[in-house]
C-alpha cells in the first residue's frame, strides 16, 4: 500500500506493516486530531514575545544565552510560567479538533500528518534538551558556591538555593547529567533512535519536574511542558513496545517514512538538518564552551577590589561617630563582610532580608541581572559596587530587589594586606565607620582544585 503526491514530488512509503493496512477507528481520529493541533501549538512558536526575542538578538556576534533564549521556549499566551498556558491551550485544541472532525468526516487515516507533526515534536524537543544539556555539561548552571555562600548559615537559604548549591559542589557529576540530555537529544534527531532517546530523558525530565516542585524550583511549569512533548513521541512506539516486551508477541516495526523525489527537496531536507545540527549544537556547544571559561553566567563579571577577595570581620563598626560593640542581634552593626573576586560585597548582620526567590533559569550578559548569587538566600545583603580608584570610592547598591533604596558611598583605605578602613554614609543619611580585619580561612572545594587528584587537603 502507497500514497504519492505527483504534483509536489513527494512519495509517502508504507511498506508492509498491519497498522498500515488498516483505517483508522473514530476514536484514534478524534485523538489525533485534538493531539494534532494541541502539540503543533505548544511546539511552533506563536507568541510574538518570542519573535520580539528574535528580532531583538545581534547574530552578528552571538552570544551564548542568545541560543539559549531562542531554544527555552513554551507558550507564554495568558500567565506567565504558568501551568495555566498549557490547560487553555488544552482546551482550544480539543475545539479545534471537533471542528476539524466536522470539516473532515471521510478521512481514514492521518499517517502523513502524524509522521510530520513527530518531525516538528522531536526538534523542538531535542532543542530544549541540549540546550539544558550545554549548560550543566559545562558546569554553570549550578557554579560553585560563592565565598559568601559558604558563610551563610545553612538555615538561610530556600530549599531550592540549597539544591542549586549541592550540584554545584559536585561539577563532574553535573557534566554527567548535561551529557545525559545532549545524548537524548541527538537521539532524537533520528526517526529510528527517537524511541530510546525518550526511554532516557522520560525518567530524567521526570526526575527534575518533581526535584522542581519538591524544592519549589522556577522551572517546574518548562519541565512539564518538556514531559508532554516527550510523551506524545514514546506513545507512538509504546504499544509495540508493550507488545514485545510484555506480551512477548512478535512486533512488526513501523516503517512509515516519506521519500522525496525532486531533489530540491531531498536537499532542503538535508540542509535544515544539517544547519540544526551545526546551528544548535555544534556552534551553540562551541559558544557555550568559550562562556565557561570567559564569562560564566551566574556570577558577575566585574573585577572587584584588587586583591580584597575573602573574609572579613568587623573589628571595629561606629554609626554616626558612636561605637556600636559586637552584638548578634543588633539589624545595624554589621557581624563579618565578604569581598567576592567580581564587583560584589555581601554583609552579614541581623538586619532582616526578604529573599528573593526569581529562579526561573535565564542567561544574562548585563550584571545586574546576574542575580544567582544572592537568590533564595536570607541572612546576608548582598551589594553591588562600582570603583572610583582616583578618590578611593566604593559606590554600594543592595542587588536585592527588595531593597533598592539602600546604597552606601564609602571612602576605602587599605593600610595593610589583611586590613580594610571603609567610611562614609549610607541611604539614610548616616554616617559610617568600619575597620575589617580579613580571617585566613580555608574552603574544601578550593583546597581540592588547588591539588587536584595529588594528596589529600589539610584545613
Amino acid at each position: 500500500m502507497a500514497t504519492s503526491n505527483v504534483s509536489s514530488g513527494v512519495h509517502i512509503k508504507q511498506e508492509k506493516a498491519q497498522n498500515f493496512q488498516l483505517p483508522w477507528s473514530s476514536a484514534e481520529k478524534v485523538a489525533f486530531r485534538i493531539s494534532f493541533v494541541y502539540f503543533f501549538l505548544l511546539a511552533v512558536p506563536l507568541d510574538w514575545k518570542y519573535y520580539k526575542t528574535v528580532f531583538s538578538i545581534n547574530w552578528l556576534d552571538l552570544h551564548y544565552g542568545d541560543f539559549f533564549k531562542l531554544a527555552h521556549y513554551s507558550p507564554d499566551f495568558f500567565a506567565t510560567n504558568s501551568f495555566l498556558n498549557l490547560i487553555i491551550l488544552l482546551v482550544a485544541a480539543v475545539v479545534g479538533g471537533i471542528i476539524w472532525g466536522v470539516v473532515e468526516k471521510e478521512k481514514n487515516e492521518y499517517n502523513a500528518l502524524y509522521y510530520w507533526i513527530r518531525v516538528i515534536v522531536r526538534y523542538r524537543l531535542a532543542l530544549g534538551l541540549i540546550a539544558y544539556g550545554l549548560i550543566k555539561f559545562f558546569p554553570m548552571q549550578s557554579p560553585l558556591p560563592s565565598i559568601s555562600n559558604l558563610n551563610t548559615q545553612y538555615g538561610d537559604y530556600s530549599d531550592w538555593k540549597i539544591f542549586a548549591l549541592s550540584l554545584g559542589v559536585v561539577p563532574g557529576y553535573q557534566s554527567f547529567l548535561g551529557l545525559v540530555e545532549i545524548l537524548g537529544g541527538l537521539l532524537l534527531l533520528n526517526r529510528r533512535t527517537t524511541f530510546i532517546g525518550t526511554l532516557i530523558i522520560i525518567p530524567f525530565t521526570g526526575n527534575v519536574f518533581i526535584s522542581n516542585l519538591a524544592y519549589t524550583g522556577g522551572e517546574a511549569v518548562y519541565s512539564f511542558y518538556l514531559i508532554l512533548l516527550e510523551l506524545f513521541l514514546f506513545a507512538f512506539d509504546a504499544p509495540r513496545f508493550y507488545s514485545l516486551l510484555t506480551l512477548e508477541k512478535p512486533t512488526i516495526p513501523n516503517r512509515f517514512h516519506p521519500t522525496f523525489h525532486l531533489k530540491w527537496q531531498q536537499y532542503g531536507r538535508l540542509g535544515l538538518k544539517i544547519f540544526f545540527i551545526f546551528f544548535f549544537v555544534i556552534l551553540f556547544g562551541f559558544k557555550t564552551r568559550n562562556g565557561y571559561h570567559n564569562d560564566p553566567y551566574q556570577y558577575p563579571k566585574a573585577p572587584g577590589l584588587a586583591k580584597a577577595a575573602g573574609l572579613y570581620n568587623v573589628a571595629e563598626f561606629k554609626i554616626n561617630n558612636q561605637v556600636l560593640p559586637y552584638s548578634p542581634i543588633d539589624p545595624i552593626r554589621w557581624k563579618d563582610v565578604v569581598f567576592e573576586d567580581w564587583a560584589t560585597l555581601s554583609i552579614r548582620s541581623n538586619k532582616p532580608v526578604i529573599i528573593d526567590s526569581t529562579n526561573a533559569e535565564e542567561i544574562h550578559e548585563n550584571d545586574k541581572d546576574r542575580v544567582y548569587e544572592f537568590l533564595g538566600s536570607a541572612g546576608r545583603h548582598y551589594y553591588s559596587y562600582k570603583i572610583d580608584p582616583a578618590t578611593q570610592v566604593l559606590n554600594l547598591e543592595n542587588r536585592n530587589k527588595h531593597y533598592a533604596s539602600d546604597k552606601f558611598k564609602l571612602h576605602y583605605n587599605r593600610p595593610d594586606s589583611a586590613t580594610i578602613i571603609l567610611w562614609g554614609i549610607n541611604s539614610d543619611r548616616d554616617s559610617v565607620f568600619v575597620r575589617l580585619e580579613k580571617i585566613n580561612k580555608k574552603y574544601l572545594q578550593t583546597e581540592i582544585k588547588k591539588l587536584g587528584r595529588r594528596g589529600s587537603p589539610k584545613l
